[in-house]
């Protein structure tokens, strides 16, 4: 079964850096598309970062040139760099899957983000 595993989440001060990791067991991880989401107190979850099985990458806006997404199909994991942290930053953080051949979907459970203001 394929199971995605979150880590790095915590609280950091306004300015502060983390880096989140997502691990991938079960699946062929060379070919899914990652990607990590995340969903704040009171809003809807949001695409925050993806990078395709090619090295392709996407931000969403409010976090381009803050956040790095890389890969390390070595290890089997997405990271999630981000840094100058913002209080809007605050949320649950989830790690994504898709396997592109399928395009069959998996999710992590989540690791938590508290920007202290």
């Amino acid at each position: 079964q394929v199971q995605l595993v979150e880590s790095g989440g915590g609280t950091v001060q306004t300015g502060g850096s983390l880096r989140l990791s997502c691990v991938a067991s079960g699946t062929i991880f060379a070919i899914n598309d990652m990607a990590w989401y995340r969903q704040a107190p009171g809003k809807q979850r949001e695409l925050v970062a993806s990078v395709s099985y090619q090295g392709k990458i996407t931000y969403a806006e409010s976090v381009k040139d803050r956040f790095t997404i890389s890969r390390d199909n070595n290890k089997r994991t997405v990271f999630l760099q981000m840094s100058n942290l913002e209080a809007d930053d605050t949320a649950v953080y989830y790690c994504n899957a898709d396997y592109v051949l399928t395009h069959q979907q998996y999710w992590g459970q989540g690791t938590q983000v508290t920007v202290s203001s």
